[in-house]
């Protein structure tokens, strides 16, 4: 596939913080609209979790950057909603959605040595019919000419309810006190990291669904890019 191809396919963008919704909502657009689905953050909670399974020192720049470069990941077809990503050929779905990884993945991303190892990684998800990109910088760092892009929030209570929900379903145990105080902690340091800060686009429609269901958040997005389909 040519580069001009690549670059010429449009791109949906949906950026916003941890447990606002944006994985489900990215994928269920995105099979609306037949396009590709990247989620970016996986790749980043990808290389946490390669760098807590290998021990890496999180200090150690050039061991963390090998890291996101040497990944070996692999993402299969949707199962009941859920994409399956294995790494090193292990299904790690449920271990990249722990506390533990999300944290780190905080600090992974703060690099900007790794922003720049999983960049072009990134970029290369952009091809025919489309891209529906989910994360914190799709459109403001990684996709800035994104036909349309969407910003998706909720409140940091509605979001550590959701997220405590979603772990609890996998058989993971976890605490919604712990998980609350870790997301309010995420966003400020999202907010306030000198590299990609969590901010929305510039020309990016904010979108709270802390109190819309599902479908409803999905619909606007449909309506905002002019989608008419079935």
């Amino acid at each position: 596939m040519s580069n001009d191809t690549i670059v010429s396919a449009p791109v949906i963008t949906v950026d916003g913080p941890s447990g606002s919704g944006k994985g489900t909502i990215s994928q269920i657009v995105a099979t609306k609209l037949g396009y590709h689905l990247l989620d970016s953050g996986a790749l980043y909670r990808l290389t946490a979790l390669s760098v807590i399974k290998n021990n890496i020192d999180i200090t150690d720049v050039d061991a963390v950057s090998k890291a996101a470069l040497a990944l070996d990941v692999v993402f299969e077809p949707q199962v009941d909603g859920e994409q399956k990503v294995l790494l090193k050929g292990e299904d790690v779905g449920v271990q990249l959605r722990l506390d533990e990884t999300s944290a780190m993945a905080s600090q992974v991303a703060a690099i900007p040595e790794v922003r720049e190892a999983l960049l072009v990684r990134q970029k290369q998800f952009r091809q025919e019919p489309g891209l529906v990109a989910d994360g914190r910088d799709m459109g403001t760092v990684v996709f800035p000419d994104a036909e349309h892009k969407v910003f998706l929030t909720a409140s940091p209570e509605i979001r550590a309810e959701r997220r405590h929900k979603q772990l609890i379903e996998k058989g993971v145990d976890a605490n919604i006190s712990h998980l609350l105080k870790s997301i309010i902690d995420r966003d400020e340091r999202d907010r306030t990291r000198t590299v990609a800060p969590l901010v929305p686009a510039e020309g990016a429609v904010v979108i709270d669904s802390s109190n819309l269901t599902i479908d409803e958040v999905v619909q606007q997005i449909l309506d905002f890019i002019g989608f008419s389909g079935h």
